[in-house]
């Protein structure tokens, strides 16, 4: 008794910008993608309820409505999507090898050619009412969403590069930045401490954190703890930005593909190639820099040309072949 295992031209992981960028450029190649969308169909715009900087909408769209539009564009040129998770992976070293994926614990198939995308996961501070309020005044993105707060006062929380640059950015289009920072000193670079310092609306509260976000349906204000001294303090603000990090979901690949100290996998130079002939990565899984939704796209289409021209190097043997 035989049992088929599916051998897949093209696989892609994950379901967002990257991933659905990649899915319409390499089913209009031909390389017959299939997309499993992971455990958030869509990624990370799904959770943000206005996309007013991606090219193409003037007048604006939300995350949701968006993915569903480039779900059906990619399907329209011959995507196959499916609702699963990826559980393990076991990648080829041979240039033409096979790539060996497990769907979700127990189905096992073969693809010539892997396209990653899936993405970073914001890191979020986990209390009740921010998780409540994702999406109505809580973001872990500022340049996503900071023009919506333009004249507001709002706060952030983080103390690295990337909250004293986020800080920066809202100081220059918001009316007061209160700055949240755990410890009795920064840890972002001391050009960047000089930076928000420099800017007499923004405030620095060290040794502060926060202990409950305030707002029915929207934020409307904040209530801060020093960690110190146990005092609490509400202020009122409109948006509360959590830039505390990220972690890029690579778990199943580690120990396989080259990555940084954060787990962001490592691409060759200018392309997606990672060390894995056939196996590219894309969007924000190896992006910690920008992370943005239209750079994302950018990377999903690289990573389809360098797939399809792989492929075309080693030959496709595209086939159902059956396991014995």
């Amino acid at each position: 008794m035989s049992e088929q295992i599916e051998r897949i031209k093209t696989l892609i992981i994950g379901s967002g910008p990257a991933g659905y960028t990649a899915a319409i450029y390499a089913s209009r190649a031909d390389l017959k993608p299939v997309m499993y969308t992971g455990m958030e169909p869509g990624g990370q715009l799904t959770t943000t309820t206005e996309v007013d900087n991606f090219p193409g909408y003037p007048d604006g769209i939300d995350g949701p409505t968006m993915m569903v539009q480039l779900q059906k564009q990619a399907e329209r040129f011959g995507t196959e999507v499916r609702i699963g998770m990826v559980t393990s992976v076991d990648l080829s070293d041979e240039v033409g090898g096979i790539h060996k994926v497990t769907v979700d614990n127990d189905q096992v198939i073969e693809a010539e050619s892997i396209i990653i995308s899936t993405g970073a996961s914001a890191k979020y501070l986990n209390i009740p009412s921010e998780q409540r309020l994702r999406g109505g005044g809580v973001s872990a993105c500022a340049v996503c969403d900071g023009f919506f707060y333009k004249g507001q006062e709002v706060a952030i929380v983080g103390a690295g590069d990337t909250a004293a640059e986020e800080a920066s950015y809202l100081a220059n289009i918001c009316k007061k930045v209160t700055m949240l920072v755990r410890k009795d000193y920064m840890r972002a670079s001391k050009a960047m401490q000089h930076r928000v310092n420099s800017l007499e609306n923004i405030e620095v509260r060290y040794n502060t954190e926060v202990d409950e976000v305030l707002g029915e349906q929207v934020v409307e204000g904040l209530r801060m703890v020093n960690n110190v001294t146990g005092e609490k303090e509400d202020i009122a603000i409109t948006g509360l930005f959590i830039a505390i990090g990220h972690k890029p979901n690579t778990d199943i690949f580690k120990g396989q593909l080259d990555m940084d100290e954060t787990g962001y996998i490592i691409t060759e130079g200018k392309s997606t190639k990672t060390n894995k002939p056939g196996v590219f990565a894309s969007g924000d899984v190896q992006d910690k820099e920008y992370r943005q939704a239209v750079t994302a796209a950018g990377t999903g289409c690289m990573a389809a040309l360098d797939a399809e021209r792989y492929l075309a190097s080693v030959g496709s043997t595209e086939e159902v072949t059956a396991n014995s």
